[in-house]
């Protein structure tokens, strides 16, 4: 009796045909848990930036509200007002401008780091945290004469550290690349605890340094 050519062919392949809807579905899970994640950390960036309007206006209330409540005699009073107000205004706009790109750096090499950690494509993102480790660079050397001191020196080492994990990850990228130096598994724990020693432990303490200093700063009487 005749056999089905299709029948013999699909009988004998069927391991690979499995191997093959198994690499398929790995690979969907994979991309719908890179949106995820994606996905949340944007809503928290989201988050955090409705948060912090919310808190420039609160800001601009209760200065209002000091000026009234602590008015300055006739003789000096428009003097007085115009030139604090205009400290404040210059030096609360040198924050608005650093503070979301130092934000989104943090955010961005916490991306990088997890992806690379991984073993997810992360050459897009590599690039994407450099160009903004130079842009808060930038952004802190033109806003340095409108900082106080000590935000400052928070914002030049939180940039600083995020650097360092940065170029940490990218040593390990590169490891990767080199056959002949493939890392071990000692190499891998030893990014690993860089990174977090640096990004998830020395660099989230700087932000919540910053916050405070920020807020110091604008609410000082």
């Amino acid at each position: 009796m005749a056999t089905d050519p299709i029948a013999d062919l699909l009988s004998n392949n069927t391991g690979l045909l499995l191997l093959i809807l198994a690499a398929l579905l790995i690979a969907l899970l994979a991309l719908f848990q890179v949106g995820r994640i994606r996905a949340q950390h944007q809503d928290r960036l989201d988050s955090l930036r409705e948060k912090a309007d919310t808190l420039w206006r609160e800001l601009d209330d209760i200065r209002v509200a000091q000026f009234h409540a602590n008015p300055v005699s006739a003789t000096t009073a428009p003097a007085a007002i115009g030139v604090s107000e205009e400290r404040f205004r210059t030096e609360r706009a040198a924050y608005e401008a650093v503070w979301p790109k130092v934000w989104q750096l943090y955010d961005k090499i916490g991306l990088f780091l997890r992806a690379v950690e991984s073993g997810e494509p992360a050459g897009e993102l590599r690039l994407e945290a450099r160009n903004l480790a130079l842009d808060a660079r930038n952004l802190l050397n033109r806003n340095r004469p409108f900082f106080s001191a000590k935000v400052e020196e928070l914002v030049s080492r939180l940039i600083d550290t995020e650097i360092k994990a940065h170029l940490a990850a990218c040593q390990y990228l590169d490891l990767l690349k080199d056959v002949a130096s493939h890392p071990s598994d000692h190499d891998r724990r030893l990014m690993q605890e860089k990174c977090v020693s640096l990004h998830e432990n020395e660099a989230r303490d700087l932000i919540g340094q910053l916050i405070v200093a920020i807020r110091d700063r604008l609410l000082a009487p």
